[in-house]
């Protein structure tokens, strides 16, 4: 159940990072493709550094999230990178990127209830609605890894979760490649 449920998160992590993606496209997309005459920073092309910020979060998770997704589903392991310690450290670094870009962009764009007639101003505001959505499923996320690996002493131990503690020599690896010395 807790596996499933672990995929499930991921993948709703992915998607939403897919949206937040496209929305920061598009914002950095208008704000370097300016008018002339736009009342927006006098028609001058921009951009928004928060932006950018959210556009390398959203395009690192999009790329982690498959590998982690094929580790747990191909049942991985033997090296460093399929254990959970690789995984809540993954989590961890994308729930601060995450929270950063969420926070900063809610500060700037919290309070666009009086332009919501404007195109551009509904774009902000899902950005802002997703980007806090991304930040609060990978902090489930991070909390939910975190726990598991304390709980069950599997820092070392293969990220897909699937291992008998008690008879994990059964396996086809020799035991110091899958726990290592440290944890």
């Amino acid at each position: 159940m807790f596996h499933g449920f672990r995929i499930f998160l991921f993948v709703f992590l992915w998607l939403l990072a897919c949206v937040l993606l496209g929305l920061s496209a598009d914002r950095i997309w208008y704000t370097r493709h300016l008018p002339t005459g736009d009342p927006l920073n006098n028609g001058k092309p921009f951009y928004d550094p928060i932006i950018a910020e959210l556009l390398f979060t959203t395009s690192l998770a999009i790329l982690w999230i498959p590998w982690i997704l094929l580790a747990i589903g191909r049942r991985r392991e033997g090296l460093r990178r399929y254990s959970f310690t690789h995984s809540v450290v993954g989590l961890f670094i994308l729930t601060v990127l995450f929270i950063v870009g969420a926070a900063v962009s809610a500060h700037f764009w919290g309070g666009l209830s009086w332009c919501h007639r404007y195109w551009q101003c509904r774009i902000l505001t899902a950005l802002v609605g997703v980007a806090w959505a991304a930040a609060l499923v990978s902090l489930l996320l991070f909390i939910l890894e975190f726990h598991y690996a304390w709980r069950h002493r599997a820092w070392g131990y293969p990220m897909h979760g699937r291992y008998d503690p008690a008879n994990y020599n059964s396996s086809n690896y020799p035991i110091e490649k899958r726990r290592w010395k440290w944890f």
